[in-house]
């Protein structure tokens, strides 16, 4: 594959659900139901062709036809007769070809260093590289992506899928960087880039909408918040099953939103007061280690989860969300700081609205944006998540 075919326009969620779940218009049909039927099996595992087709109401030939299309192209895999207690032929089961590919995926919210990951298609990390930023910024950032990238590719184990990576900033549906400050990042190509590099299929995203992807995959909401607190501060939204990207793909981008009118430290983006200079972990860990006693320690964590708590207020007052998640570091994150926030939010919008409202620090701690760029590839390159 070139480097121009490996680039997909399409991007990786854009203009369709991330969960195909029934059939579609004959035009469209083809692309759409390999799809269905490749979810199918990843989420549910194995299964006969017969139980496919009642899953997916396509008829027992077209579950036939696409199995072995997709069996040829090593997507799918026969394991065997199921044991079966009825009469006649047992059943053969399939499954998809889980340990068939690898995905490469790189992690660009830390704050201090670069992180990289080969993941399999469940989304289970099974080798790590991580390399210091130590500063880096613009070009120098790109070349440590792509040292981690070549490392990686040494380390797996099976053919690579692709490429995912979750960027702080900007990031529209071609993977160009339009503004990272913290990165130093202005209108970098980073997909086409990566993807001449090293010839595989790349899928760039910002890195909050990654992480959100990684907790959509093990919830049934299809309404969600995830707020990423690393270097900056973002947050990716899911409505109706869609990611929200923003007219100018900047949806989330709540880490540059100045909270209250009592000014503030300067913000890297040049306005002073941003939610990121409350909440972003060296500003956070700055202000914690200035801190006199434990009870200032406690006041400082308070103050950040106050903040934020009033940026979400008016979010969650809008569109009715039912789950909040909040990503970073669970010692900075949890307790005092996280236990503001929901005070914050009570305060701040109708009861009705947040007496169900989930709150939570996210399960998937440090991995969650090496997942959700994983996932980021399947949806590209299968139509899967």
């Amino acid at each position: 594959m070139t480097p121009d075919t490996a680039r997909s326009d399409a991007g990786f969620t854009v203009g369709r659900a991330l969960r195909p779940t029934a059939k579609v218009l004959p035009e469209h049909a083809r692309a759409h139901n390999r799809a269905l039927v490749l979810q199918t099996l990843l989420a549910g595992g194995a299964a006969s062709r017969a139980d496919l087709a009642r899953e997916t109401g396509l008829t027992r030939v077209t579950v036939s036809d696409l199995v072995a299309e997709l069996i040829a192209e090593g997507l799918i895999v026969e394991l065997g007769h199921r044991e079966d207690a009825r009469p006649g032929k047992p059943a053969t089961l399939i499954d998809f070809a889980r340990d068939a590919h690898r995905i490469l995926a790189v992690d660009l919210s830390e704050h201090s260093l670069v992180r990289g990951a080969v993941v399999d298609v469940d989304g289970n990390v099974l080798e790590r590289i991580e390399l210091p930023l130590d500063g880096a910024t613009g070009d120098a950032v790109v070349e440590l992506v792509l040292d981690v990238l070549v490392r990686l590719q040494a380390l797996a184990d099976a053919p690579v899928l692709g490429i995912g990576i979750g960027s702080p900033g900007v990031v529209d549906r071609v993977g160009v960087v339009h503004s990272a400050p913290n990165l130093g990042w202005r209108e970098v190509d980073l997909q086409r880039r990566v993807a001449v590099a090293t010839g595989l299929p790349v899928h760039v995203g910002n890195d909050a909408n990654a992480a959100t992807l990684a907790e959509l995959r093990g919830t049934a909401s299809d309404d969600l918040l995830v707020v990423t607190v690393g270097r900056g501060v973002g947050a990716g939204v899911v409505l109706g099953g869609r990611l929200v990207f923003g007219s100018a793909w900047a949806a989330g981008e709540i880490g540059h939103v100045v909270v209250g009118t009592d000014g503030g430290a300067p913000c890297a983006c040049g306005k002073e007061g941003c939610l990121e200079t409350w909440l972003s972990v060296p500003r956070l860990e700055a202000r914690l280690a200035a801190a006199d006693g434990e009870e200032a320690r406690e006041a400082v964590l308070r103050e950040a989860g106050r903040r934020l708590g009033i940026v979400l207020a008016p979010v969650v007052g809008a569109l009715n969300l039912s789950e909040l998640v909040v990503s970073g570091p669970e010692e900075l994150l949890g307790g005092a700081l996280l236990g503001a926030t929901a005070d914050t939010l009570r305060n701040r919008t109708m009861a009705e609205l947040t007496r169900d409202l989930r709150l939570r620090m996210t399960a998937h701690g440090k991995d969650i944006v090496l997942r959700g760029a994983a996932v980021m590839v399947l949806s590209g390159q299968l139509g899967v998540s």
